[in-house]
């Protein structure tokens, strides 16, 4: 078996825990902290969260980081169905199309994925600039989230942006590991990517858990966007890896990249409708 088929084998399963975890969830989005963390259901999501961040771990270190972070995407796809079955609900048509606008755009982008001689990993100055971008970044979004009455799309945004970077740091220790056991963690530019991956790992599942008490579609379909476009941007400008086909390649990557965005427009569209209520005629009292 090809290191791309586990890859992708791997980054499907990854995928559907994290679907799982995102519709339990959003289940218990409305309770504070300090109750969710006495909710064994809160705590099923915890380590369904983390299955699929150890099997995320793995697939890097098989393909690169713009081939297997366009697999989030999925997570989203996935959640659609699982959600309607908890609910006990038939998808909807708006929901398979977009569903269908998802894979097929995912599709383009996997045709297209970067490609690089050999997995790249980050050097200390990148990292450190990295980082403190990344601080930056999160501290924008996390406060405009935080106003009152804001949309939680700003929360959900900051949260596929911590994601996206610990991926990326993921990839680098994972790397170094791999090649030089787990004394490569006495080295300080692993050891502070491997403390980032922890703490932006536990802000990004917080800032997913605030996000969710605006509903599950529109936060997951940013925070799953946000996701891979952090970490296709980390890997094309700072670890070398570039799109297939040249100019042409990135054109259709675009496109598809396009279509993706459509197709999880649909399911955030159609979720947003089953948090309408349905009017109810009033009754007429007999004369």
């Amino acid at each position: 078996m090809s290191s791309l088929v586990i890859a992708v084998l791997l980054c499907i399963v990854s995928a559907a825990g994290y679907a799982a975890a995102a519709v339990l969830q959003e289940r218990v989005a409305q309770r504070p902290l300090g109750v969710l963390v006495r909710l064994p259901v809160w705590w099923v999501a915890i380590a369904l969260n983390g299955v699929g961040a150890a099997l995320h771990v793995a697939a890097l270190r098989y393909g690169p980081l713009s081939l297997v972070q366009p697999f989030g995407v999925l997570t989203l796809v996935l959640a659609v169905p699982l959600a309607a079955t908890l609910a006990r609900r038939a998808v909807s048509r708006v929901e398979g199309r977009g569903i269908s606008l998802t894979v097929a755009g995912l599709v383009g982008i996997l045709l297209l994925a970067g490609t690089t001689n050999s997995i790249a990993v980050l050097s200390t100055a990148q990292l450190v600039g990295l980082l403190l971008v990344t601080a930056t970044v999160l501290t924008a979004l996390g406060g405009w989230g935080a106003v009152p009455g804001a949309s939680g799309l700003w929360t959900a945004a900051a949260a596929g942006v911590s994601f996206g970077v610990s991926s990326a740091l993921t990839q680098t220790v994972a790397v170094h590991v791999t090649d030089e056991g787990f004394g490569a963690l006495l080295d300080p530019t692993v050891a502070v990517a491997a403390l980032a991956i922890a703490v932006l790992s536990t802000a990004g599942t917080l800032f997913t858990q605030r996000s969710y008490r605006d509903g599950l579609g529109a936060p997951l379909a940013v925070s799953t966007l946000a996701n891979p476009v952090a970490a296709a941007t980390i890997g094309l400008v700072l670890l070398g890896e570039q799109i297939t086909g040249g100019t042409v390649g990135a054109l259709i990557a675009l496109a598809s990249a396009g279509a993706a965005a459509a197709g999880v427009s649909l399911l955030t569209r159609a979720q947003l409708k089953l948090k309408v209520p349905v009017s109810v005629a009033p009754e007429v009292c007999p004369a």
